[in-house]
């Protein structure tokens, strides 16, 4: 599902990648450990086409996506890969179900088909009663699990999850957690994970070490 060869990333004159080979293969959940400032979140980002590497390839479902223009880039994403960030970074002026619907519109998915789906997305996720309340009516579990369907509303086969449980409590965190190996069980997704979360890294199939920008393990 995922390779990179030799993946390089400069800011400035920091060398934040040093030239990363990671290979993650289709079904896997694996986990992409170390301190802060190890490279994670920028290979995490750099895998998800959200930003360039300096160097190397990135090889994604089988496509190389430096031979991707901007356009092909955005259409790529918006189909092939969903994200879920520690703040869920949903839009606060409209409800749990538009949010969950926004790349559906991006996708120009017709309205009926994206909001049916929608709404079983909301049902799987235990939130069908809270499809039309706004960001601030909900829960912080609530938020991360309206994040999740938004994830998955274009039918993506990877998710890529940078500190997905990071702003949680102790019992968000846990059923997060379980969500996320459910939804393997149930999409068939592979999922990567950037975590300092010793729990939800050692549920993971492979644990992966970064340390100065290199992976070490």
């Amino acid at each position: 599902m995922i390779q990179t060869v030799g993946i390089k990333k400069n800011f400035g004159t920091l060398q934040v990648l040093k030239g990363v080979d990671l290979q993650v293969y289709k079904g896997e959940i694996v986990s992409i450990v170390g301190a802060s400032g190890a490279g994670k979140t920028t290979l995490l980002q750099i895998i998800g086409t959200l930003d360039k590497p300096n160097g190397g390839t990135v090889i994604v479902d089988g496509v190389d996506v430096k031979n991707l223009n901007e356009k092909q880039l955005s259409h790529f994403r918006n189909q092939r890969i969903g994200f879920v960030f520690q703040f869920h970074q949903l839009l606060p002026e409209f409800s749990a179900l538009e949010n969950v619907l926004i790349p559906a519109m991006i996708a120009r998915v017709p309205v009926k088909a994206a909001s049916e789906y929608a709404n079983e997305l909301l049902e799987f996720l235990q939130l069908k009663n809270r499809a039309t309340h706004k960001p601030s009516e909900l829960s912080g579990g609530e938020k991360q699990r309206v994040a999740v369907a938004r994830a998955l509303i274009n039918r993506p086969k990877l998710i890529l999850a940078d500190e997905p449980s990071g702003s949680l409590d102790s019992q968000n965190k846990e059923e997060l957690h379980r969500l996320l190996f459910n939804l393997r069980r149930e999409f068939g997704l592979t999922i990567v994970i950037v975590t300092h979360d010793e729990q939800l890294s050692n549920l993971s199939d492979r644990i992966i070490r970064m340390k100065d920008g290199i992976i070490v393990n």
